[in-house]
């Protein structure tokens, strides 16, 4: 079954009240995928965007964090991908499938 990379984007909890729910609905959607989240993913840090060597640019929300998850086709990916929690917090989400190298 493909697999696709959901990068997010922004949607940062802005208090430690906030922190804590987030994760508590992020568990709970997690929790929902089953074996469709092959890949739980992680968090991101602070970032930097290079648009090419020795150029730094501004590039709107950064990466916050990503998950992988298997599906039929992208329309479903984009189906679980709409049920996440980081919306509430303004936060978005990329979806692209992952290609065999």
């Amino acid at each position: 079954m493909p697999r696709f990379i959901l990068a997010f984007r922004g949607g940062m909890p802005k208090s430690p009240e906030e922190g804590q729910k987030m994760m508590t609905d992020w568990n709970g959607w997690m929790e929902a995928l089953g074996s469709s989240l092959v890949d739980k993913g992680a968090g991101f840090g602070k970032s930097r965007f290079l648009s090419r060597p020795g150029r730094e640019e501004k590039a709107g929300d950064p990466l916050s964090g990503y998950s992988v998850v298997e599906a039929p086709d992208i329309e479903a990916a984009l189906k679980i991908a709409g049920r996440n929690p980081i919306f509430a917090l303004g936060g978005t989400i990329e979806v692209a499938e992952c290609l065999q190298m």
